[in-house]
């Protein structure tokens, strides 16, 4: 049964591009929207879905059918990296789903998914037949799409042709913990699971805005991190990152930063029909028959033909045979395409940053 909301709107619209029509009954901001839809198969984690900035000018799709029933955690301050939240703000253009629940219960829950949305600004629309429109995208791809609440019909919006990563990265540098080793995190659009994965750790962690020249800083290693739509557009980065190389500094790219260390060496990336974005998502370690459940949401990937040959492929995904991961033969550089650090789980390659951190430590 879909639930009922406190809303003026009857109906809301979602159109794509292909003018493919679907119906359903409005929540959160009575508002229209306009981005790329795209769909996550988590069957947890929505609010870490909707704060992760790799969303960004996105409408998203929620596969799972019921959505909303254990709240939302208590909002963290600006400077806190509180665990529920990959960010401290949704990120999304807006939010499809099935069945959206009006009431919720659990003992962390602070609020509804309805009032959240309505606080943000973000517009959502329930009652929709997600199974069929995710195998529509499936099959023709990833779509621009409006949302279309109010009666008023935004303009088409293609967020892949703005640089995203500017928007959601900080603007001023950040410092946390003090401990060792000391790195610098380029802020792309950086998960808080990135960051508490590090402190936890034991190291302290420099995060800097995505076009900050972190070479004069005192460090011991350097992670990329995720962030949002086509990796080409942050050349400011590529840039310091082939610097960085240069000078054998230990680099670790995750999700956009593996796109953007692939590019630094001289490889090239392209956009996927439909992306990953899912928590299990299988990856085979290359030259073995390990296979580990991943965390992803990328909708680019690494041509891994395109590899000069002193790097080689380190994971490949089992359903497609994407490349995942990357690793120079002999300098400390290493890459992954999905996310060790995920929220809520699973946590199968979570020891890649102790990896990272013995290269560092070197």
């Amino acid at each position: 049964m879909i639930g009922v909301f406190d809303s003026d709107i009857a109906q809301g619209l979602l159109v794509l591009e292909d003018g493919t029509t679907f119906a359903g009954v409005p929540f959160g901001a009575p508002t229209s929207a306009a981005g790329e839809v795209v769909f996550n198969t988590g069957m947890v984690g929505y609010p870490e879905a909707l704060t992760d900035p790799s969303y960004r000018g996105q409408i998203l799709v929620l596969t799972y059918p019921l959505i909303g029933n254990y709240g939302v955690p208590p909002a963290p301050a600006p400077e806190q990296l509180a665990a529920g939240f990959e960010s401290n703000r949704i990120q999304v253009q807006g939010l499809v789903v099935a069945d959206a629940s009006p009431h919720y219960s659990h003992w962390q829950a602070a609020r509804s998914l309805d009032a959240w949305l309505r606080a943000e600004g973000i517009p959502a629309l329930s009652g929709v037949d997600t199974r069929r429109l995710t195998k529509h995208l499936r099959k023709h791809g990833t779509m621009l799409g409006k949302l279309i609440l109010d009666g008023h019909e935004p303009p088409w919006w293609d967020p892949n042709r703005e640089n995203l990563v500017a928007q959601v990265s900080v603007k001023q540098p950040v410092a946390y913990g003090r401990g060792r080793p000391r790195l610098v995190v380029v802020d792309c659009g950086c998960k808080h699971s990135i960051l508490r994965c590090l402190l936890q750790a034991g190291a302290s962690v420099l995060r800097v805005p995505w076009d900050y020249d972190f070479l004069a800083e005192d460090f011991d290693g350097v992670v990329i991190s995720n962030g949002p739509g086509d990796p080409t557009q942050c050349q400011a980065t590529i840039a310091h990152v082939r610097r960085a190389m240069a000078q054998d500094v230990p680099l670790l790219g995750i999700c956009l930063g593996h796109q953007i260390l692939a590019l630094a060496a001289g490889a090239r990336t392209y956009k996927l029909k439909f992306g990953h974005r899912s928590q299990n998502q299988p990856c085979l370690e290359a030259g073995g028959q390990r296979c580990y459940i991943t965390a992803q949401n990328h909708g680019y990937a690494v041509a891994a033909e395109t590899l000069p040959p002193e790097w080689v492929p380190w994971f490949v995904n089992a359903n497609d045979g994407t490349n995942e991961g990357l690793r120079h033969r002999s300098r400390p550089f290493l890459s992954v395409q999905f996310h060790p650090e995920a929220a809520p789980g699973p946590l199968d390659t979570a020891f890649l940053f102790e990896t990272f951190l013995r290269l560092c430590r070197r």
